[in-house]
């Protein structure tokens, strides 16, 4: 073979040597990236035997469906989907198996259908799967016995984690190079989230996106005024269980925990917004039915309810959470005082309950209830951009003479003729 032959092959080779290296270090580039999956509508097929809940689809994700007690839900889990369409559309089909069903964001990459039963049904059928006019995911459920949903329900609770993992440890950002970074943490938590809507309006407005505009506004305000940096448990759509609220709250040593809230009635002529501190037992009828709506948060997402953490019975424990639950309620009437300038107040617009958010025992916390979806007066006022920047504004003066006036008390000591202590 002459030379001329073997250096055209060994060029050949070299090459395509190259190639196949470019080919093996571009992997991650040559891989498409995972195609967007979207729900597009929903809808109950109603048999004589059994019920399907479809949902139209863009693509097949895997699924993964079981039950859960008290009360009796099936839960549904999926690699995030995007459901474009109403976020109430499944309040009250009137099934009757399916008493209600809601979907959305359950944890970064996951979204979850939580289906309401009327009674024990079991899971005959859940898989996303082609058809002639596209995909679609099929949820198919017959009625059961009791016993057999509830041997079925606490074998998956052994074998099915149902709380989502944990989140990524939130930090209150920084300040400017020109402000102190030692100012005290105040974290906001706009309620509800993801899946768990909140109270709905008469033209379809949710709360939890109510309250999360209401939070961003107050968390500017709060930055605008210098005393205090500012944490959000959320900024965007996602569910978050009133216990990892709470963790946020005390792992920031916040210096104060306010939960933005809305509600509605049946009674539309109710208006005005409530301010509610932790106790436990109720101020009032009103306040007991609250406490127990919103501590139902972490089921409507179908997570179990949970004892209530740090029940410590030492001494310094309780003289903690006595002196934090005094804070509180100083924080309350400070808030009613600088919103009366604002904004309507509830007739009786202080009042306590047992809220599961607010039992932080070292963290002075308050439930903010804006006002309810459910009049015409508060809605009004709600969905208004500019009552929502003046009653934000007021909000943060609270929060700022709140902090100012912990500031004074945690120098007074030092500056102070005696040395008394005093609360930090």
């Amino acid at each position: 073979m002459s030379r001329i032959a073997l250096r055209a092959g060994a060029s050949r080779l070299f090459f395509f040597a190259l190639a196949v290296a470019g080919a093996l270090a571009r992997p991650a580039a040559a891989v498409e990236p995972a195609t967007e999956i979207s729900a597009l509508s929903a809808r109950i097929e109603a048999l004589s035997d059994r019920s399907r809940l479809l949902f139209d689809l863009t693509g097949l994700p895997p699924v993964t469906a079981y039950p859960v007690a008290n009360p009796p839900r099936i839960i549904v889990d999926l690699p995030q989907v995007l459901f474009r369409m109403e976020a109430n559309a499944g309040l009250a089909p009137g099934d009757k198996l399916i008493k209600s069903y809601r979907y959305g964001i359950f944890a970064p990459g996951r979204s979850r259908v939580v289906i309401d039963l009327t009674g024990p049904a079991k899971i005959l059928k859940a898989d996303s799967e082609p058809t002639a006019g596209g995909p679609r995911l099929v949820i198919e459920l017959a009625p059961t016995s009791a016993a057999y949903f509830a041997v079925t329900a606490a074998e998956q609770a052994r074998r099915q984690p149902a709380d989502p993992p944990p989140a990524q440890p939130l930090q209150a950002a920084k300040p400017p190079s020109d402000k102190p970074t030692d100012r005290p943490v105040v974290v906001i938590d706009p309620g509800h989230g993801g899946l768990d809507m909140g109270a709905t309006g008469k033209h379809g407005e949710l709360e939890k996106d109510v309250v999360l505009e209401f939070a961003r506004a107050l968390r500017q305000k709060i930055d605008e005024g210098g005393q205090a940096r500012v944490l959000l448990t959320r900024d965007h759509d996602m569910f978050l269980p009133l216990a990892e609220r709470v963790r946020i709250a005390r792992e920031n040593n916040a210096s104060l925990f306010v939960s933005i809230h809305a509600d509605t009635l049946a009674a539309a002529h109710v208006e005005g917004a409530t301010v509610y501190t932790v106790s436990e037992r109720a101020s009032d009828a009103e306040a007991a039915r609250m406490a127990e709506k919103e501590n139902l948060a972490d089921q409507a997402a179908g997570l179990e309810s949970k004892a209530d953490a740090e029940q410590v019975g030492d001494i310094l424990f309780e003289l903690t959470r006595r002196e934090t639950r005094s804070y509180s309620r100083q924080f309350s009437h400070s808030l009613i005082s600088f919103w009366k300038e604002v904004g309507a107040l509830n007739k009786n617009p202080s009042r306590s309950a047992g809220f599961v958010v607010l039992k932080a025992f070292d963290v002075p916390s308050v439930l903010l209830e804006l006002g309810y979806l459910s009049s015409d007066k508060d809605l009004a006022r709600l969905t208004s951009q500019e009552w929502r920047e003046r009653a934000a504004q007021k909000a943060a003066a609270a929060v700022d003479a709140f902090i100012s006036g912990r500031s004074r008390e945690a120098r007074a000591p030092a500056d102070g003729p005696s040395g008394a202590a005093r609360p930090q």
